[in-house]
């Protein structure tokens, strides 16, 4: 039997990318798992009663933990009660604190050297494997768990795939999807475009995510008091389903200057539409962007950035190169991640 710990998941009140990733794993072992909940100390139905688990069963979670946060948990995993398997998103809290939300930075070393006794841990992209391989190493803690890695869907939701590229529109617009805060890069992306306006360059600017409470004030204000004087620039802090995919239609590139990432789903989620993505040229970022559809730039290098999407936006040749990329590479499903995980905990 598959369980699906779904502890914070069935509480979360924001759509975060680990909750998405979440969701949409449950969702591809396709009726599979039965969902549980750590609570005083032990794993428990969706009926609140304790789950006896047995040593053929698997244990399945992508949630972020800690002892401090799960008192006992740290004795569940050493009891092994049952097989342990785990989803591994980034090691992000440890390499950018000063940008990370404060619990998640208290947490994660812990979490790390948790999933060391796993059985099984999968990674969302070589990257993070070798970042969770190189973390244990550095600790020194003997490691039981098999590390491998697991393709994340491109299919975000129920629309079918775009496979002939659609038609440009008439208004040149870049769009950028994310939550709004430093590590995401927004402001960065702001002085790009500002650049571009400035040099004559005619197009649209969306800026699609919730704000980060922690981090993300000064950057809203900084797009807020841009768009004043600029008003090529529109920030959506919660557009619709329906809003998000009429941006995607129109948009000529999707924009991604991100600092740090643990696979990068916007790019390939982008790429599903017909999309072409502009994003930083980060080694995490190129198992994605290698394949097609995609132009880099320096992180955080405005020179580059500007050329980049000059080109993008003014190149039609360059832009019909993309388009046909975008719609004809090898893209990864969702269906595709559960057969995976599911031959493996079967």
């Amino acid at each position: 039997m598959i369980y699906y710990d779904v502890t914070k998941m069935g509480a979360a009140r924001h759509k975060s990318g680990l909750t998405r990733v979440s969701a949409r794993v449950l969702g591809a072992l396709d009726g599979a798992a039965h969902l549980v909940s750590w609570k005083g100390g032990r794993f428990v139905g969706e009926s609140g009663g304790p789950i006896a688990f047995r040593a053929e069963d698997w244990l399945l979670t992508v949630e972020l933990f800690s002892g401090a946060e799960r008192p006992g948990f740290r004795e569940f995993v050493a009891a092994r009660p049952c097989r342990l398997g785990a989803i591994f998103a980034d090691a992000i809290p440890l390499k950018f604190p000063h940008i990370t939300w404060p619990q998640s930075v208290q947490r994660h070393a812990d979490y790390m050297k948790i999933l060391a006794g796993f059985d099984r841990v999968w990674a969302i992209s070589d990257y993070v494997r070798d970042e969770l391989t190189g973390f244990w190493r550095w600790q020194g803690a003997p490691v039981r768990a098999r590390i491998d890695r697991v393709e994340l869907g491109a299919d975000f939701d129920t629309s079918p795939r775009t496979t002939t590229a659609p038609p440009l529109a008439s208004r040149a617009s870049l769009l950028c999807v994310g939550i709004v805060e430093p590590r995401k890069n927004q402001a960065f992306l702001v002085d790009v475009a500002e650049a571009l306006w400035s040099d004559g360059i005619d197009f649209d600017l969306h800026i699609v995510g919730r704000m980060n409470p922690h981090f993300g004030e000064p950057i809203v204000r900084k797009i807020k008091a841009t768009a004043k004087r600029e008003p090529r620039l529109h920030l959506h802090l919660a557009a619709s389903d329906a809003k998000l995919r009429e941006l995607y239609g129109a948009a000529r590139a999707v924009v991604f200057t991100t600092i740090a990432e643990g696979c990068g789903l916007p790019v390939i989620e982008a790429l599903w539409r017909g999309v072409p993505a502009v994003c930083s040229d980060l080694p995490v970022l190129r198992e994605l962007t290698d394949a097609g559809g995609c132009v880099t730039a320096r992180v955080n290098d405005l020179a580059d950035w500007t050329a980049k999407l000059r080109a993008v936006l003014g190149d039609a040749a360059l832009q019909q190169r993309l388009r046909a990329e975008a719609v004809t590479r090898p893209l990864p499903t969702w269906k595709q991640a559960g057969e995976a995980l599911l031959a493996e905990l079967r």
